[in-house]
């Protein structure tokens, strides 16, 4: 069973005073197989979180370690990150173009399972989980994510968080800019994956309406850079009926 542990980890980003500490000391388990959803105010470091995860070179890391089967994820370069098993699945997915949805997936695919899926088969897989995202099968020969639209962006990442399998999925406000039938939709295929037991999910957001859908394990509230409440699923009910106010303001302890 995957497991990726955070311990104490300590992030900061340059600024023009100098560098800011964004995260001061995250500490969280995720075992493959178990939801834990992250909810914050907008500037807790939530997303610094994903991203320094990830691997993005924005963020530095300057303190604690984060390990994904003992092995030291801190040390890799993010393409080995990915083919480790973890996967982001960004707020604003940035276009690439010149660069097909379908050579995208395909190339994807072969450097997570270390060889090119046969053809055949491939097209197979791709066609069933679009229609399964309700994408038109045109979508595939478009450049990825250029001209698309918010749903279409998120239905993307959930198309390649479906086809590439990963061992921990990191979900960075995917409700983000969704109507309710794209939240539906997105939501499901979240579930479909969960469904395996095989990934670990970290579900980034600021409000309950998409935990409608995905039932969170674990409910953790982030303020001012750490983790200052965990709970189980009824967590959620109360930060929607109380907001994050006595967080923000340092009632909670980390």
């Amino acid at each position: 069973m995957a497991t990726l542990e955070i311990h104490d980890l300590h992030v900061s980003v340059d600024a023009e005073n100098g560098p800011r500490e964004i995260l001061k000391g995250v500490d969280l388990t995720i075992k493959q197989g178990e939801t834990h959803a992250v909810m914050g105010p907008n500037g807790s470091g939530k997303s610094t979180l994903a991203y320094s995860l990830a691997g993005h070179p924005k963020y530095t890391v300057t303190g604690g370690t984060v390990t994904l089967d003992g092995e030291d994820v801190l040390e890799m370069s993010v393409d080995e990150r990915a083919r480790a098993g973890v996967f982001l699945a960004m707020q604003y997915p940035v276009e690439v173009p010149g660069v097909s949805v379908s050579n995208f997936l395909r190339t994807s695919a072969t450097a997570i399972r270390g060889e090119a899926p046969k053809l055949r088969t491939w097209v197979k897989e791709v066609r069933e989980a679009m229609d399964q995202l309700s994408m038109d099968p045109a979508f595939a020969e478009r450049n990825v994510n250029e001209g698309f639209s918010g749903g279409e962006k998120k239905r993307h990442e959930i198309l390649q968080l479906e086809l590439l399998k990963p061992k921990i999925a990191i979900l960075d406000e995917t409700d983000s800019g969704l109507d309710v039938d794209a939240l539906r939709i997105v939501s499901e295929g979240v579930n479909r994956v969960r469904s395996t037991g095989d990934v670990g999910t970290l579900l980034i957001t600021h409000y309950t309406r998409i935990l409608r859908y995905i039932k969170p394990d674990y409910v953790h509230v982030f303020a001012n850079g750490r983790i200052v409440e965990s709970g189980g699923a009824e967590l959620a009910d109360q930060l929607e009926n109380e907001g994050y106010d006595k967080y923000v303001k340092g009632g909670a302890s980390a």
